[in-house]
């Protein structure tokens, strides 16, 4: 079987985790952890970026430094995983779903703003497949309503909008480096500060709500509770893994988007004959190959193309079930639209395996998708 995922492994990896043993530090905010931090803020901009133990531990962080109360609501889209809204309902906050773009699968920037009522706090966007929302939309909305943006780029390391890297457009921004990702710790993740509003309140909740950094720093003589927060750290044996792959950060990534054109040139003549959409890249986005998905006709259709490949020895995946007709969602959100995009889009998305390696067995995988998707066509 040739699986939709295989973690990456750039070889430097052990040799990092031996030198963190040597070092005799193995809790959070170490050399390597560093290290990991001067890379974010240098190939994000941004002027604050700390490590967590996940994507879904960062989101949290910036709910967190929302100061957000009960009744709050937070617009998001509902095609997305459960950590988006998750880390707002855990304050007290409503998640607030939007319909999603047709083409890029992102926040519908057209439907945001009826969607805002006087408990509305902030947005919180998601780079769908590592390609940007439209960005200077959303960023205006949110500065005309004084709304603060939150960037869930978990998928989107490496892919910017208009020049500018995700993550670093909104006041906040969150990744991930989860082995299903293209830079990968295991589990793990990053806030981004795009600037110094939230940068020291960000590490003092990060420390459990004290001075600790402070403290270490030498910027007062002993550190205390100041505020609430909780335990975000990685250790440094996980910051030592992902120290080796932000250093192959660009190769990585030209290697998984060599394999996303291959499958796009693939499947052009699909498209061209009307059984499949292809992913949507605008011009002025660059993205980072984090998936390539097929749009194919119908909940039907997808379902036999998943089992016809499974019969070749290729896995294959769907995607998110929409939060807003899941059971949590029901309870803890509400819809600030209705939702057509977003229920049609997920019951027909696949996703095609796409990571580094796979490219020896591309003509393998192709010619069995050829033969699945006639199969399950007919």
């Amino acid at each position: 079987m040739i699986p939709f995922n295989k973690p990456f492994m750039t070889g430097s990896e052990l040799e990092h985790i031996a030198q963190a043993h040597a070092n005799g530090h193995l809790s959070g905010d170490g050399p390597f952890t560093k290290r990991c931090h001067a890379w974010l803020e240098q190939n994000t901009g941004a002027a604050r970026a700390l490590l967590t133990h996940s994507c879904t531990s960062a989101l949290e962080m910036a709910a967190l430094l929302l100061d957000l109360e009960e009744g709050d609501e937070v617009i998001m889209p509902s095609y997305t995983f459960v950590s988006t809204a998750n880390a707002f309902a855990l304050r007290g906050a409503i998640p607030v779903f939007v319909d999603i773009r047709a083409d890029t699968l992102n926040l519908d920037e057209q439907l945001i703003e009826a969607a805002i009522t006087p408990r509305t706090k902030a947005i919180c966007v998601v780079h769908y497949a590592g390609v940007a929302c439209e960005m200077d939309t959303i960023m205006d909305i949110a500065a005309r309503h004084g709304l603060v943006v939150v960037e869930d780029a978990a998928q989107a390391i490496m892919s910017t909008y208009k020049g500018r890297p995700l993550g670093t457009i909104g006041e906040l921004g969150a990744l991930s480096f989860h082995e299903t990702k293209n830079i990968i710790s295991g589990e793990g993740g990053a806030l981004l500060c795009r600037d110094s509003t939230y940068a020291e309140r960000a590490e003092i909740i990060r420390e459990k709500g004290t001075n600790r950094s402070r403290f270490f720093r030498g910027q007062v003589d002993k550190y205390t509770w100041v505020d609430v927060g909780s335990s975000f750290l990685p250790g440094e044996i996980t910051a030592a893994f992902l120290t080796a792959q932000m250093d192959a950060a660009r190769q990585i990534t030209d290697q998984r988007l060599a394999i996303w054109d291959r499958y796009h040139a693939w499947a052009e003549a699909h498209e061209r004959a009307g059984t499949v959409q292809r992913p949507s890249v605008p011009a002025d986005c660059t993205h980072n190959a984090h998936m390539y998905y097929l749009l194919l006709p119908s909940l039907e259709v997808r379902t036999r193309f998943i089992a016809e490949l499974k019969a070749r020895g290729v896995q294959s995946v769907f995607h998110y079930i929409p939060l807003h007709s899941s059971p949590a969602g029901l309870e803890h959100g509400r819809c600030g639209s209705a939702m057509p995009v977003t229920d049609d889009i997920s019951a027909r998305l696949v996703r095609l395996p796409l990571w580094v390696g796979v490219e020896q067995q591309m003509d393998t995988i192709l010619q069995h998708a050829d033969e699945a998707l006639r199969a399950a066509l007919a």
